[in-house]
């Protein structure tokens, strides 16, 4: 079994008991962190395609580590014109063990019972909008009164 997963902003591709380094997360080490943008899972063959992620999966992973990527060098030259610029980059990782793939999670009853009550209160400030528009509308206009012009008189 496994899924594909963005984890701080990249997609993943994971296993069950997989470690793999994503950009640094904020939790602290020894944490379990819940990943719930799920995209895709494949179960024995079995594949379920999110659009775009699907609804009460979940990826269960711990925090291992935090630690530092390997340097890169940044060498930037334009010949010539004797401008060099040398600058190096380490990037910040998370090391993240996945301990469980959920396809279906208790978050789905959840939703359900917190969207129709929004709903309701979708409708009253509707209302709202609509009572302020009309009075808005009633504002009284003006006719403006043009005067004809003279036509010019024409030079003999």
């Amino acid at each position: 079994m496994y899924a594909i997963v963005e984890i701080a902003g990249q997609q993943f591709k994971v296993e069950k008991d997989q470690q793999i380094y994503v950009h640094r997360l904020e939790n602290k080490e020894g944490s379990k962190v819940e990943f719930d943008n799920v995209l895709l899972i494949d179960n024995d063959g079995k594949i379920k395609v999110g659009a775009p992620a699907i609804s009460g999966a979940k990826v269960t992973a711990k925090v291992v580590s935090h630690l530092k990527g390997d340097k890169v060098v940044v060498f930037k030259k334009k010949r010539r014109k004797g401008y060099r610029v040398k600058n190096g980059h380490r990037q910040a990782l998370t090391e993240i063990l996945i301990q469980k793939i959920e396809e279906k999670a208790a978050a789905k009853k959840t939703s359900a019972k917190k969207a129709e009550p929004k709903e309701e209160t979708k409708a009253k400030p509707a209302a709202k909008k609509t009572a302020a528009k009309k009075p808005a509308a009633k504002k009284t206009t003006t006719k403006k009164t043009t005067a004809k012009k003279a036509a010019p008189k024409k030079a003999e």
